[in-house]
């Protein structure tokens, strides 16, 4: 018998499990409480109106709803789309400009098709979306990382240093890949300051920037810095950057649907990419989330999803300073599903990880977020999906697995 595992292509046989579902598996026994996955709570989920407009849509259209689309998204979506961009983010934009995709990990897919070529130099934030990492890797990238303050981003000083260098080494480097709003893993956001840099940083050294924008809705309290591709257009309209969106944060994951903003050019050429991949998105999922734009309710939801968020952020910062012991942090997110815990130097949350298991509590090992190697001593917690009681009662028994390390060391 043939083994065919021997004859895989070289992507499939580069791509590794994702670590969070990996550990996931590892937290389905009775009575854990798991800080571990990156899941919207299901109680606002928009149930009645999800019901209601699959009625009207196949009222209406339902020949288009159960039909192939264009490969580039429905019309109604992309017009619906256009009003929220130059509502929320002041841009005005063509249709041309945008591409539906089947969530946002397939526009990360497609990115890394279109940019990649074996061994290429991506640059990538420390720590860095663990999706994102999965995705250019299986396309033979080589990671440069680049080191995050945890108040405000990427450091870009250590940024241009390592493009300096690169250019110098004549290195084929094609892209920054950025998550600058609520960074999944650490929850901080990238300053207008650094984005301005970044700006120039990319006309500078010609290379593109992926602003990769999941969670930028979600925002509980200060004020949002301006979007990465607004800067651009507003100064050096460099059209280097690409923003990826998508609602399976702030409507439902269930949908899939992502989009991708950038230069008419290059969503031609991904236009083509995703013919090969699944020929269009979902036409009646894509008419779903336009009629929640065109009603408004989107809106109204996202205030809902807000105000649930902050309420369970809150709880958990509250239960960290209540229960952590001394020498423990965290980051304080204005914003997102995720907060980012470091442990002293020399505690690994990596060997820790089967105590907290133990004492029925999980969360992802922060070294999966680091190309390097290096974050073994962090670990990225979720306050979305829990209750506030299982908040309360896991970051009780999270501490007790901490503490029990530090007597150890």
């Amino acid at each position: 018998m043939i083994d065919l595992v021997k004859n895989l292509a070289t992507a499939p046989r580069r791509t590794k499990a994702s670590v969070i579902r990996e550990l996931l598996k590892l937290t389905n026994k009775p009575g854990i409480i798991s800080f571990a996955g990156g899941l919207p709570d299901p109680e606002v989920f928009p149930y009645d109106f999800i019901t209601d407009s699959v009625k009207r849509i196949m009222d209406k259209k339902g020949k288009v709803a159960l039909q192939y689309g264009p490969t580039e998204g429905l019309p109604e979506l992309k017009e619906e789309f256009i009003k929220f961009l130059e509502k929320e983010e002041g841009l005005k934009v063509k249709p041309e400009n945008l591409l539906i995709t089947t969530a946002s990990q397939q526009a990360l897919d497609i990115v890394g098709r279109l940019f990649i070529d074996a061994s290429d130099p991506i640059l990538v934030e420390l720590p860095s979306y663990m999706g994102g990492l999965q995705v250019f890797k299986s396309y033979g990238c080589d990671f440069v990382g680049v080191r995050m303050s945890d108040t405000d981003g990427i450091i870009t000083t250590e940024l241009e240093e390592k493009l300096e260098w690169l250019k110098n080494q004549d290195e084929h480097y094609k892209f920054l890949y950025l998550v600058p709003d609520f960074q999944n893993p650490s929850g901080v956001t990238l300053s207008e300051k650094k984005r301005k840099r970044i700006v120039e940083i990319s006309e500078k050294y010609n290379i593109a920037v992926i602003e990769d924008s999941p969670y930028r809705q979600i925002r509980f309290e200060g004020k949002a810095p301006k979007m990465i591709y607004k800067i651009d257009k507003e100064t050096k309209n460099t059209d280097n950057i690409i923003s990826l969106f998508t609602i399976s944060k702030t409507f439902a994951p269930g949908l899939r649907i992502g989009i991708i903003l950038a230069n008419e050019q290059i969503i031609k050429k991904m236009v083509i990419l995703k013919q090969s991949l699944d020929l269009c998105t979902s036409s009646l999922n894509q008419l779903i989330a336009a009629d929640f734009f065109a009603s408004g309710e989107f809106y109204k939801h996202v205030e809902k999803v807000k105000k649930v968020y902050k309420t369970k952020k809150d709880a958990m910062l509250a239960a960290l300073e209540k229960y952590m012991p001394e020498g423990v942090t965290w980051t304080r997110p204005e914003g997102g599903l995720f907060l980012w815990v470091k442990l002293p130097e020399g505690i690994s949350a990596d060997d820790m990880f089967a105590d907290a298991i133990k004492e029925n509590v999980a969360y992802v090992i922060g070294s999966a977020f680091h190309v390097d190697g290096s974050g073994k001593n962090t670990m990225r917690l979720n306050f979305s999906y829990a209750t506030l009681d299982e908040i309360e009662e896991g970051i009780k028994r999270l501490s007790k697995a901490v503490k029990s390390r530090m007597v150890r060391k």
